[in-house]
């Protein structure tokens, strides 16, 4: 399984070009805090590239802001858990997976960096890049989900 990273500008850019990769699950995430300003904001449809897609409205947040937003660690990023379910069937069904968020350096990393870390034991290279700023909430809680599901915890 190849895991990618993308941008917003990026995913589009491919579909919009007629190259995005088939046989390949998408993650995708987007900001709910970006609605006040662009009430058209939503997510990218990927409904003509892929039919295996999870949507997650996250914003992207540490630890140390959590409280000032409303959120606790537990209620924060709740979809984990079907998250990793997702990603297994994805996994299972040899598709790749493609990580996106917003500027493809944050959450997509994080979430990319978990994917790596429980199939592969790699994940370390994501937060290596330079270009990369992985959300550790989102590695951190996907990869606990990844450790449980493969447990059959969840």
């Amino acid at each position: 399984m190849n895991v990618t990273i993308l941008s917003r500008k990026q995913a589009e850019e491919l579909i919009a070009e007629g190259r995005f990769p088939e046989n390949t699950a998408v993650i995708s995430f987007y900001d709910p805090s970006i609605k006040h300003i662009n009430k058209n904001y939503t997510h990218i449809d990927y409904s003509d590239v892929s039919d295996n897609v999870f949507y997650s409205e996250l914003d992207d947040l540490d630890l140390d802001v959590l409280c000032d937003k409303g959120y606790t660690f537990d209620t924060y990023f709740s979809e984990a858990d079907d998250m990793a379910k997702f990603i297994c069937n994805a996994y299972n069904s040899g598709k790749d997976i493609i990580c996106q968020c917003e500027y493809g350096q944050s959450r997509s990393a994080g979430c990319a960096a978990a994917i790596m870390e429980h199939f592969y034991h790699n994940g370390i290279k994501v937060f290596a890049d330079y270009a990369r700023f992985p959300n550790q909430l989102v590695f951190n809680k996907l990869f606990d989900a990844l450790e449980k599901t493969e447990k059959g915890v969840i």
